[in-house]
C-alpha cells in the first residue's frame, strides 16, 4: 500500500493536478486573465524549468549580439577616425562614411549569423511553446518529455517562421546600414534612403507579429506552408491593435535589455534568465487562445474554452433566463467526434445486460434429436428476451439523444442535396487541430 501511495505520488508530480482523481474542473479559472495568473503563480516552478530550456537555445544568438557590439566598440576605439589619430596610425585625409562603412560590413557578418542561430533558437521555441500550450489547456505536464514531444511536432512551423524573420531583418538591416554610408558620404537622394531605412524597420515590426502568429498556430494546428505565412497575415491585420497590445507586453522585458540604461540593463537579464521567456509564451499563447475561441474555432467546430471553466452552465440552465444553456465546448466536441466516426449499431439501441434469467440449455456429450430441438428452443427464447429488453427500452433518454444526432445530420444532408450546393470548404490551413 505504501508503494502504491508513492507511486501515485510521483505520477501526480509528473503529470499535474488535472490528470488526478479529486481535481474538479469547477475550480478552473473563468477567464483567459484569471487564468494567466493561475498558471503564473501555481506553475512558477515548471515555468522556470521552461525558461531555462529555451534560454539555452538562445544563447548563441546572445554570443552574437555581445561579439558584434565587442567588434563594433573596438573599431570605434582603434580605427582611423579614433582619438588616436596621426599619433600612431596612417592619416586618411578623408574620414566621412568610414564609421558607417564599418559597420555595414560587420553587420553583413553578424546578421548573417543571425539566420543558423535563429535555427537553434527555434528548436526551443517549438518544445517550449508546447509546454505552455498545453498548461494553458490544463493538461499534465511532463516539462522534459513534452519538450522533446513539441520539437518534433512543431519544428518545422517554427523553423518556417524564425527563418522568415531573420531574412527579414537581415535584408532590412543591410539596407538600413547602406541609407546611412550613403547618406554619410554625401548621396544627394539622402531622403529617399531615409525612407527606405524606416520602411525596412516597419517591415521588420511587421513581421516579427506575424511570426508570433505563425508559431502559435503551427503549434494549435496542422497546415502548410504557404497556408501558415497567409493565415498569420490575415490574424496579425484581422486583430491589429490588440496584437501589437500583446505583443508589447509580452516582449517588454526584452524590451528592457535593448533600450535600458545600464542600471535596466541588468534588471532585463535577471528577469530574463529567471523566467522572460516563459512569461512572453504564456501572455502570447494565452492571447491567442481568446483569439481562437472567437474568429477559429466556432468556425471549424472545434472545441472552444479550453482550460476555461463557464460558470453559467449548470444542469443544462443558465442562471438567469432558466432556459437551456448553450452547450458546453467539451459536449460539442464530443457530439463532432461521434457524428465522425459513424454510427455505431452497439450504441444506437439497447442491449440486454448479460444475467442469469434466461439460461441456455447445455448439449450433453452424447446428445439425440430431442436435445438439439431443446437447444434451439432455448436460442429462440434468449433472442425473444432480448428483443423484448430492445422495445421496452428503445425511448430511454441515451439513445433517444443518440440517434438525434444522426437523424439531424441526415437531414441537413438531405436540405444540400435538394439545393444541389456544394458545402463551403474549410480554410485549408485550419482543417486539423493538433
Amino acid at each position: 500500500m505504501a508503494d502504491r501511495e508513492r507511486k501515485g505520488l510521483v505520477a501526480r508530480w509528473l503529470e499535474g493536478k488535472e490528470r488526478s482523481e479529486d481535481y474538479a474542473r469547477s475550480t478552473l479559472p473563468t477567464s483567459r486573465f484569471g487564468l494567466f495568473w493561475d498558471i503564473l503563480k501555481g506553475r512558477f516552478g515548471r515555468l522556470i524549468l521552461v525558461n531555462l530550456l529555451v534560454l539555452l537555445t538562445f544563447l548563441p544568438i546572445a554570443a552574437i549580439v555581445f561579439w558584434r557590439y565587442a567588434a563594433i566598440a573596438t573599431q570605434g576605439i582603434i580605427g582611423p577616425y579614433g582619438a588616436a589619430l596621426g599619433a600612431s596610425y596612417p592619416i586618411i585625409p578623408n574620414v566621412m562614411g568610414v564609421a558607417e562603412y564599418t559597420v555595414f560590413q560587420a553587420d553583413l557578418l553578424f546578421f548573417a549569423l543571425f539566420i543558423p542561430a535563429g535555427v537553434l533558437a527555434g528548436v526551443g521555441l517549438s518544445g517550449g511553446m508546447y509546454i505552455i500550450r498545453n498548461l494553458i489547456w490544463t493538461e499534465g505536464v511532463f516539462v522534459a518529455n513534452d519538450f522533446l514531444r513539441g520539437i518534433k511536432r512543431n519544428f518545422l512551423n517554427v523553423l518556417e517562421a524564425v527563418l522568415l524573420f531573420t531574412f527579414v531583418l537581415f535584408v532590412a538591416r543591410t539596407m538600413g546600414n547602406l541609407a546611412d554610408y550613403m547618406i554619410a558620404v554625401g548621396n544627394p537622394y539622402s531622403g529617399w534612403l531615409l525612407a527606405s531605412k524606416i520602411v525596412g524597420y516597419i517591415l521588420v515590426a511587421f513581421f516579427l507579429l506575424v511570426c508570433l502568429w505563425m508559431i502559435s498556430l503551427g503549434v494549435n494546428y496542422k497546415q502548410g506552408i504557404w497556408a501558415l505565412f497567409r493565415n498569420a497575415v490575415v490574424m496579425t491585420i484581422g486583430t491589429f491593435p490588440q496584437t501589437v497590445f500583446f505583443a508589447a507586453v509580452a516582449l517588454w522585458p526584452f524590451l528592457l535589455i535593448v533600450l535600458g540604461s545600464q542600471f535596466i540593463l541588468v534588471i532585463g537579464l535577471v528577469i530574463l534568465i529567471l523566467i522572460g521567456f516563459s512569461y512572453a509564451m504564456l501572455v502570447w499563447m494565452d492571447y491567442c487562445q481568446w483569439a481562437f475561441d472567437r474568429f477559429v474555432n466556432p468556425t471549424m467546430g472545434y472545441a472552444t474554452g479550453r482550460g476555461l471553466y463557464n460558470k453559467d452552465k449548470e444542469k443544462g440552465k443558465d442562471k438567469t433566463g432558466g432556459q437551456p444553456a448553450s452547450e458546453s465546448a467539451a459536449m460539442r466536441e464530443y457530439k463532432r467526434m461521434i457524428v465522425a466516426q459513424g454510427k455505431s449499431k452497439l450504441v444506437c439501441r439497447p442491449i440486454k445486460p448479460i444475467d442469469d434469467d434466461v439460461e441456455v440449455y447445455q448439449l450433453p456429450d452424447s446428445f439425440s434429436r430431442e436435445d438439439l430441438r431443446r437447444l434451439k428452443e432455448s436460442k429462440d427464447a434468449m433472442e425473444q428476451d432480448a428483443k423484448a429488453y430492445e422495445e421496452e427500452h428503445k425511448n430511454d433518454e441515451q439513445f433517444v439523444e443518440y440517434n438525434k444526432q444522426f437523424e439531424e445530420r441526415e437531414r441537413a444532408l438531405q436540405e444540400d442535396s435538394g439545393k444541389k450546393k456544394k458545402p463551403p470548404r474549410p480554410p485549408k490551413m485550419l482543417n486539423k487541430r493538433k
